[in-house]
Parts: C-alpha cells; structure tokens; sequence
C-alpha cells in the first residue's frame, strides 16, 4: 500500500509530531518534489500556464482536502500554486499529512 493509499486521520492534538528521521524517511518515500520548509512543514511549489489553471488545481486540492478531511495551506499566485501542509493541532507533522501530499501529487500527475 502506498501513501496514497492510506486514509488521514484526524488529529486533535496531544500527540507528538514525527521526529526529523521519521519526516525524511516519509518524505524519500513520497518520491517527488516535496520538501521541508524552513517551519519543518510540507511543500510543493506547483507550476501552471496561467492563473486560471492554478485556480483550478487548487479547487480540485480543496475538494481531495474535504474528503480527507485534513486541509492544507494554499498559496495561489500567477501561474503557481504553494502547497503547504502540517498538522495545526500539533504544530508539526503527523503520518496523514504525508498521506495527503501522496494524493495531491496523484492530482498533478493523474
């Protein structure tokens, strides 16, 4: 079973984030551009002809975001769209938000 593959679970806090070497073992197995930003939270930066394509993107990600129920940082500019994601409840990262950017990059590459 992939990332992709596993559900989000909601988290509601009292939980440790993942530590460092859990992240980037998570993060190798993601497989893609993804990466850690200087807050230790998930990134991809996603590049697009205009802003309408972005806009786009971006509503498909809110749409797979309310299914999962786990919901991530959008950044929409012209022609791009930064994808940030982490576990607000836990100000750090948890399992689920490697499962999440697993399915948003299924939307850019499917």
């Amino acid at each position: 079973m992939t990332l992709a593959d596993k559900k989000c679970i909601p988290c509601h806090g009292g939980i440790p984030p993942l530590d460092e070497t859990r992240s980037r073992a998570l993060l190798l197995e993601l497989g893609s551009p993804w990466e850690l930003n200087v807050n230790g939270h998930l990134e991809r930066l996603v590049a697009f002809g205009d802003f309408m394509e972005a806009l786009a993107f971006a509503n498909r990600v809110g749409e797979l975001a309310e299914l999962e129920g786990h919901h991530p940082d959008l950044h929409i500019s012209w022609a791009k769209c930064r994808v940030e994601i982490w576990t607000h409840a836990i100000d750090g990262l948890a399992e689920s938000d490697f499962f999440l950017a697993a399915k948003i990059e299924r939307l850019i590459s499917g």
